[in-house]
């Protein structure tokens, strides 16, 4: 298994209850792909550098976790087709 760390954005609009079924769902998927979650940071809210579908402000989160790496594709589209995410970056932490 491989180290990862997933950084997330999603829209200021976001009410704390999806933040929270957001994130449950990307540990989920992360476990039932047969990875481990090593630290998971809640989503705080900050000024974006330039607007992201149309907005100035976002919540960021940011999960760590270990996967094998053939099943990181299979997380990319998941979170792809999770709509309260506005943009996501996957990259494979040193070890």
């Amino acid at each position: 298994m491989r180290p990862y760390e997933l950084m997330y954005l999603m829209p200021p609009t976001v009410d704390e209850e999806r933040m929270t079924a957001v994130s449950e769902r990307l540990q989920s998927a992360v476990t039932g792909l047969g990875g481990k979650i090593d630290k998971a940071t809640p989503a705080t809210r900050r000024r974006l550098a330039y607007e992201v579908a149309h907005h100035r402000d976002g919540q960021y989160a940011v999960l760590e976790f270990s996967l094998p790496p053939e099943q990181a594709r299979e997380l990319e589209r998941t979170i792809s087709l999770t709509e309260d995410i506005l943009r996501h970056l996957v990259v494979r932490r040193d070890e």
